[in-house]
């Protein structure tokens, strides 16, 4: 009988030990590709707060600059993704305030934004294109919005068609691809139900129905992370959820201001903090206590997951900071036994954890299986395969599907040379994987993890470990 979970936040601190763990910053022989060296590690001890949650962070700089009033936001996201969103509210004329602990943003309302004098560039962020084109097709005027490689891979078509119905013109490239140029405005509201489960796709649906004529209802057959209607919330949006047998019906009143963010301290990323669980859960002899983490029951998927297979993880001091559930979360070594499945509605909850879930399934004794994850297929690469190919670099035996893979756990990882494939998850999951791996484990473009945590290899080597750049 297979067992199913959730997730949880992290951060690690590699005491002195007698095989200490050594990560090297050094360029490639052959290309200008950073590379990471990672040896076993003895023991890791961490008490810490991690950087602000990057889904939670995506939507209070975008609330906030719409909203009337001034937001001071703390603990803000150090991701590259999340800078991109800061960038590209800047470039509609929204005053940013970028300090060294506080993102200081002036509203400019719901009707002041204004046409950016060049395409909008959102990097490597699919939160930032998604989410922003609900707000882009709520304007005025026309703009068009892009990002780098994998972003113009990846598919818009899913928000192509709500903000189509709506009354936005969009132009893309063929099969729904950016560069995207959208001539927003006049809205009208709509009923629609995603085709497939995502908090990108709702959170863009609801943001372009703030600017539109009536009421715009999203319906969720698999409930998704609700960071957004939180947020709506907290700014004062007339929002209201309903369970229904067709499933969760989430409606906002459109046309009404919104009010600032004030002094708002975004919660510890726990999607981050899931490669320092599963590091501290597998490695031996570790003790790590994570701060201020956000504990959303929608995004807490993978935790339940670790738990039911035997990972002593222990939610402290529990509370509620402006909607948003947070805790401290104490990750102590574990002996992960029993078979685990992952398949249906649960995959929504955790598709980010995937890759390092996969790292924690081969120490499992037992089998990891994952099904229903074709989503992964269409990501900054496609993690299946990545998850794949670099776990057989390591001499790990796994079994590949369309939607998915199985695992069996209790294998011996062997260091080897791994890439990141430009995947920020894959480069922090295998660069976990080097901590209990025989031998050292080098990761080709080991920089991606920037994306979403600029101090992750920092965290991993603090406290004893040897860095070289």
């Amino acid at each position: 009988m297979g067992k199913w979970i959730g997730v949880m936040r992290y951060a690690a601190f590699i005491t002195k030990v007698p095989k200490q763990i050594i990560i090297q910053m050094s360029e490639s022989t052959n290309s200008s590709a950073s590379i990471v060296r990672v040896a076993p590690v003895a023991r890791l001890r961490g008490d810490f707060q991690l950087p602000g949650d990057k889904s939670i962070s995506h939507r209070s700089a975008m609330f906030a600059a719409i909203g009337e009033g001034v937001s001071r936001l703390s603990n803000y996201s150090s991701a590259r993704d999340c800078q991109s969103t800061l960038d590209c509210l800047e470039a509609l004329g929204v005053k940013i305030r970028r300090e060294p602990e506080l993102i200081v943003i002036e509203g400019a309302g719901m009707d002041g934004l204004r046409q950016a004098a060049r395409a909008l560039d959102v990097g490597n962020s699919g939160s930032t294109i998604r989410m922003l084109s609900g707000i882009l097709a709520g304007q005025n005027f026309t703009t068009e919005i892009t990002g780098d490689e994998s972003i113009q891979r990846r598919p818009m078509k899913r928000i192509i068609d709500p903000l189509a119905l709506m009354g936005a013109r969009i132009e893309a490239r063929e099969g729904g691809f950016a560069p995207l140029k959208i001539r927003g405005g006049n809205l009208k509201a709509i009923e629609y139900m995603p085709p497939v489960a995502s908090a990108q796709v709702k959170s863009c649906a609801l943001l372009a129905g703030l600017f539109a004529d009536g009421v715009t209802t999203v319906i969720e057959k698999t409930p998704t992370r609700n960071h957004t209607e939180v947020m709506m919330r907290e700014c004062g949006a007339a929002i209201e959820v309903t369970k229904t047998e067709a499933g969760e019906r989430i409606s906002v009143a459109g046309r009404k201001p919104l009010g600032a963010l004030g002094d708002y301290a975004v919660a510890g990323d726990l999607s981050s903090a899931s490669f320092f669980i599963v590091a501290a859960l597998i490695a031996p002899d570790a003790e790590l206590r994570l701060r201020h983490i956000g504990i959303n029951p929608s995004r807490t998927a993978l935790i339940d997951a670790l738990k039911s297979i035997g990972a002593r993880i222990e939610i402290e001091n529990p509370r509620v900071a402006r909607g948003e559930p947070v805790a401290d979360v104490f990750v102590r070594s574990s002996n992960l036994k029993g078979d685990l499945e992952l398949s249906g509605e649960i995959i929504a909850n955790l598709i980010d954890e995937i890759p390092i879930l996969a790292i924690a399934g081969a120490r499992l004794d037992g089998t990891l299986t994952i099904r229903d994850a074709r989503e992964l297929r269409v990501k900054e690469s496609d993690r299946i395969r990545s998850i794949a190919a670099n776990l057989r670099r390591m001499e790990a035996e796994v079994e590949e599907f369309d939607d998915g893979l199985r695992l069996r756990g209790g294998q011996r990882l062997r260091g080897a040379r791994v890439d990141s494939f430009d995947d920020h998850r894959i480069a922090m999951s295998f660069a976990v994987a080097g901590l209990v791996a025989e031998g050292e484990t080098e990761i080709v473009n080991a920089d991606a993890a920037s994306v979403s945590l600029p101090e992750f290899y920092r965290l991993l080597a603090t406290s004893g470990a040897s860095i070289q750049k």
